[in-house]
């Protein structure tokens, strides 16, 4: 036994840099299913620590979301970052670019 916690452990799974087309993919369907290779790059960015992870909050009922991030704990209120997204799916996929740098060291070029 290590004495890591699984939070600290590198893992398992490598978001391939080069696998635009899996960002592609999520853009153009973000809610559903998608394919088994997507779906292991989703599951990397979902399982990330919860302090500091970004999340998309709604600050408008069905008209505005905002880009936010988690503090310490989910009992505490999470820090808006802004910028603000007129859909669901444009501060989702906004998450996603973040999620895909800090885990490939890349940004997307994809606007």
């Amino acid at each position: 036994m290590t004495g890591q916690r699984s939070s600290e452990r590198p893992p398992a799974y490598r978001v391939d840099p080069s696998r635009t087309d899996l960002a592609l993919e999520f853009k153009r369907h973000p809610y559903g299913q998608h394919s088994d290779e997507l779906q292991r790059v989703l599951n990397l960015f979902r399982s990330d620590p919860l302090p500091g992870n970004y999340c998309v909050v709604c600050t408008r009922p069905h008209r505005e979301w905002a880009l936010a991030r988690f503090r310490q704990t989910s009992r505490e209120p999470v820090d808006l970052l802004g910028p603000v997204f007129g859909s669901l799916a444009e501060a989702e996929w906004a998450v996603f670019k973040l999620r895909w740098r800090k885990h490939t060291g890349q940004a997307l070029e994809i606007e």
